[in-house]
Formats: structure tokens, C-alpha cells, sequence
């Protein structure tokens, strides 16, 4: 039976949330969480012998001696294949699980694979290294993935040529491949042509990457006499959260008074961000919207003057089409208020 070794933070490890997200490198015997799932579609053709858990904040920050950590775990198994995830659209867990695979590929010269949400960094970081299947957004679509996942790691495991990434359902890996094809190259580019030029549905055969390319701004010319807006992803919402924010994947964004207001407190707005620990953004929400420094920099002089609004979403797993059309929305917003430049703070 092939032995494979599994990794997972410490949300899918099921040792807790953002309170153990500097959790270090544990092994765990047999299948944990999601590996449940995936030891029964593997059946007796292959197992998962143990699971490495690393809480996603202490891999983030001490990637290099994390990997060091996991890949001395995994070694005395002499797996047959490592995995992780699925990691959806988390980001720092798809890095983590990107980073994984690609350093047990090299050390150990085994195939790996995870699996995440094609938006994720780790996807775009690691697509080239690692067999990365595609997952919905969340893990609402555990269920559907890991049959997936299942069968693809057994196909992996017995040496089976890999189909195309249309076909297995993995991110495409940037590579041409020869094929046999009973039209040659003209009649195929005709027949793309005619279908084009009828409107209907073609698949290319070379697809060109699509660069998201955004010109600066020009510098603002007098700060002193500027209108400046703040904006952030941190999630600094009312008490309440009055708009219904979403933790995480947010379909919509706020727009809040901070009129007469010199400091933001814990009594009046929280945090609905579910992409980091709540504690210190609730004891003072200053420190994820600066609203007592821009406050102080007004005062002085430093600027013309604060709009009285400020937008507010959740970055934490929201997809990007959907951060394209808040960004759309609240920049029309600014240039029907006057708004000159704008502060964009995270988390």
C-alpha cells in the first residue's frame, strides 16, 4: 500500500482558529479533517500515514524554518506522496500549501498536489511546480473536491499519464505538449476564425495570459489643500456590523460616519474580519484605520481636510472580481465627492 503524508493548518487539523495560528509544526498519526474524506476514496490502494499541522501565522512568518520543521516530520515515512490542503481560497494557507509541495517535490522526488481556488497566491505561485487542482472559493465545496483530489492522487501514485489541465481539472501549467491531430494547424486556425467571426464558442490552442495593468495616479499636487478619504479591507465596521459584512468572501462593502470623531474605540466599531486575530483591532480599531493620526495630521496642516465617510470591506478570501467592482464603486463615489486621494489599509 503507497503511504502518503498529509498537510493542513490548524483550522482543517482541527486544533482550533486564529488562537492557534502560531501554532508550530505537530505530527499527527493516520488521516485528520479533510484527510478523513480522502482515506476513503483512496480505499486500500494507498493511505495516508500521518499528518503534519502548522498553524497558518507561524508558517507566514517563519516560512524557511517551518519547512525545515515539516519536511524532518515527513522524512522518517519515506512517503510515496505528500498533499495538502485543499486550501480553497485561504491565502496564507494555499501558500503554505503551495510551499509544501513544491519543497517535499524537490527533497524528496515524489509527485505532490493540493488543491485551491484558482485566485489563491499560493495558485499563482506554485502552479508551476505543483499539480494544483481547482476548488470553489470556500469549503462549501469540500465535498465536491475531494473525490477529485482522491482520484487524481491515485493516478499520481500508479504512474498514469496526467491529462490536460481541461481534462483533470488542475491549473494549466504553462507547458506545451505535442499532439496528434487529424486537422493540421491552417484548417484549425480557419475553423477558429469562422467560429469567432460567427460568434460562436472556440477553445484556443495558445491562450495568452491576461496582465491586470493599472497606471498610477498622479501625485497630488498640494496635500495641504487635498480632501483625503480613508479606505480599508480590515473590516473596521459599527458595533453591530450594520451592513451584514461577510468574515470572509464579502459581497459588499460599508460607507460609515466618522464626523466629530477624533479616535476610533472598542465601544463604538469592531472587526468583522475572519482572516485574523480580533483582539488587538478590538481593543483599538485604530490600529487597522488610523482615524487618530489622520485626525493629528489634519489638525497640523499636513492635509486639507478628511471626508467624513469612510468604506469598509472584508479582503479575507473575497474574490477578486468581486474587489473590482467594490474598488469601481467607491472610487466613483470619491470623484463625485470631491475626494482628491485616498488611504488604503489592511490588516
Amino acid at each position: 500500500m503507497k503511504k502518503i503524508v498529509h498537510y493542513l493548518n490548524q483550522f482543517y487539523g482541527q486544533l482550533g482558529g486564529e488562537e492557534k495560528a502560531d501554532l508550530k509544526p505537530i505530527l499527527k498519526e493516520g488521516p485528520v479533517g479533510p484527510g478523513m474524506a480522502l482515506a476513503e476514496v483512496l480505499g486500500q490502494e494507498a493511505a495516508i500515514a500521518a499528518t503534519v499541522i502548522c498553524g497558518d501565522n507561524y508558517f507566514a512568518d517563519h516560512q524557511d524554518e517551518a519547512l525545515a520543521e515539516i519536511l524532518d516530520m515527513i522524512a522518517p515515512y519515506e512517503p510515496d506522496m505528500v498533499i495538502a490542503g485543499p486550501g480553497f481560497n485561504a491565502g496564507r494557507y494555499g501558500l503554505a500549501c503551495g510551499a509544501v509541495c513544491s519543497a517535499a517535490k524537490e527533497k524528496f522526488h515524489i509527485p505532490v498536489l493540493t488543491a485551491l481556488y484558482p485566485e489563491n497566491p499560493g495558485a499563482e505561485m506554485y502552479h508551476k511546480p505543483v499539480y494544483i487542482l481547482k476548488t470553489a472559493i470556500s469549503a462549501t465545496g469540500m465535498r465536491k473536491i475531494i473525490p477529485v483530489m482522491g482520484k487524481f492522487e491515485l493516478k499520481l501514485l500508479k504512474g498514469e499519464e496526467v491529462g490536460f489541465p481541461e481534462e483533470e481539472g488542475y491549473i494549466p501549467q504553462g507547458y506545451r505538449v505535442n499532439v496528434h491531430t487529424v486537422q493540421n494547424g491552417a484548417e484549425r486556425g480557419v475553423d477558429m476564425l469562422v467560429k469567432k467571426l460567427r460568434g460562436e464558442h472556440f477553445v484556443t490552442e495558445l491562450p495568452m495570459p491576461v496582465f491586470d495593468r493599472v497606471p498610477p495616479a498622479p501625485p497630488v499636487k498640494d496635500l495641504t489643500k487635498a480632501k483625503i478619504a480613508m479606505v480599508t479591507s480590515g473590516g473596521i465596521v459599527p458595533k453591530g456590523n450594520p451592513d451584514h459584512i461577510e468574515s470572509a468572501n464579502a459581497s459588499r462593502y460599508g460607507i460609515y460616519d466618522i464626523t466629530g470623531l477624533d479616535d476610533l474605540t472598542g465601544d463604538a466599531f469592531m472587526t468583522v474580519h475572519g482572516g485574523y486575530d480580533p483582539v488587538y483591532a478590538t481593543e483599538d480599531p485604530d490600529r487597522v484605520l488610523p482615524l487618530d493620526a489622520m485626525r493629528q495630521i489634519e489638525k497640523e496642516g499636513g492635509i486639507g481636510e478628511l471626508y467624513n465617510y469612510y468604506y469598509a470591506t472584508v479582503g479575507n478570501t473575497t474574490a477578486v472580481s468581486s474587489a473590482k467592482k467594490f474598488a469601481t464603486e467607491i472610487a466613483q463615489d470619491m470623484l463625485r465627492k470631491g475626494i482628491q486621494a485616498a488611504i488604503l489599509t489592511s490588516n
